[in-house]
């Protein structure tokens, strides 16, 4: 099957499909972002560890933010306290994407096999995800994390958070130089009408799936990954969003945050430093205040102060 997606700002040619299987007794999405998770390990520097916790988290944010409407946005947190810190995705329902990782050079003992062991990377904590789909007050659910592969814990919070009963399989393959050979994801979801001997496959309908990553790394397409989990079911599809690594950073918003510093922090930087410096934490875009940059937004400040 060939890909259907299309060109974006970023010139990469990602997307998410999706459809129905079951005659719509069952919500399926899939998605390759193999080019956007190599676009953000390359900018961070990422060992695999991170490579893969970060590329299956940004996947399924990918997925999620499919879901949504118009302008609507999703955040994916999930806070461990394994050596990777904090890792963190944004999507909405343009096909907009980023992600980062705390600590995007650790690294733990792998599994037997030498598979990376993403879990013990991860730890123990939680999984966030906030919905702003713009009624003021953002939607926010958690659960705690089950596993720390990523997966596993998606389709814990579709159940517990969401009263949804979902299948997850999230994939990234790491090439020996470290770049991103492929990276995607599966979702399957029980529809409010499923029958009961359809939500009774669903538990095992990933069962003798290949890998996600496998699939996309031998030339698949998420429509490839779909066939694979449910072509039995006669999938539907109904919508591609294609996907493009985007960040919302620039030197007005950065701005901002000297803002909000306050001028004596300010004056502290001058006579530090000089200047101000900010770094994305998504994108490592870096903005540079030169001494008169941060005195005119001292000035800016005490202005409005009415000092």
């Amino acid at each position: 099957m060939g890909k259907l997606g299309q060109d974006n700002s970023s010139g990469l040619n990602e997307y998410v499909a999706q459809g129905t299987a079951a005659n719509g007794q069952i919500r399926v999405l899939a998605v390759d972002n193999t080019k956007i998770v190599e676009e953000v390990r390359r900018r961070h520097q990422m060992l695999p560890w991170a490579s893969a916790a970060l590329g299956r988290t940004m996947a399924a944010t990918a997925m999620l933010g499919a879901m949504l409407k118009d302008n609507d946005k999703v955040t994916v947190q999930i806070v461990g306290d394994g050596p990777l810190g904090q890792i963190v995705a944004d999507g909405d329902a343009q096909g907009n994407l980023r992600g980062y990782v705390s600590n995007p050079h650790a690294e733990v003992p792998n599994h037997s096999g030498n598979k990376l062991n993403v879990g013990a990377a991860v730890g123990e904590g939680h999984l966030f995800v906030i919905r702003d789909i713009g009624l003021g007050e953002p939607y926010s659910g958690s659960v705690p994390l089950i596993s720390g592969e990523i997966a596993e814990d998606f389709a814990n919070y579709f159940a517990r958070s969401e009263q949804t009963p979902s299948a997850v399989a999230l994939g990234v393959l790491v090439d020996v130089d470290y770049s991103i050979k492929a990276s995607g994801g599966l979702i399957l979801q029980l529809l409010p009408d499923a029958s009961e001997g359809i939500a009774i496959m669903l538990e095992h309908m990933l069962k003798d799936l290949p890998p996600i990553s496998s699939i996309l790394a031998d030339g698949g397409t998420p429509e490839d990954i779909i066939e694979a989990a449910v072509g039995d079911l006669e999938p539907k599809y109904l919508h591609q969003l294609p996907l493009r690594f985007s960040c919302t950073c620039s030197r007005k918003r950065g701005e901002a945050t000297l803002v909000a510093l306050g001028p004596e922090e300010l004056r502290s930087l001058l006579e530090d430093e000089g200047q101000a410096k900010l770094t994305c934490h998504f994108c490592q875009e870096e903005y540079v205040y030169d001494q008169r940059d941060v005195e005119a937004i001292i000035h800016q400040i005490t202005a409005q102060a009415g000092e």
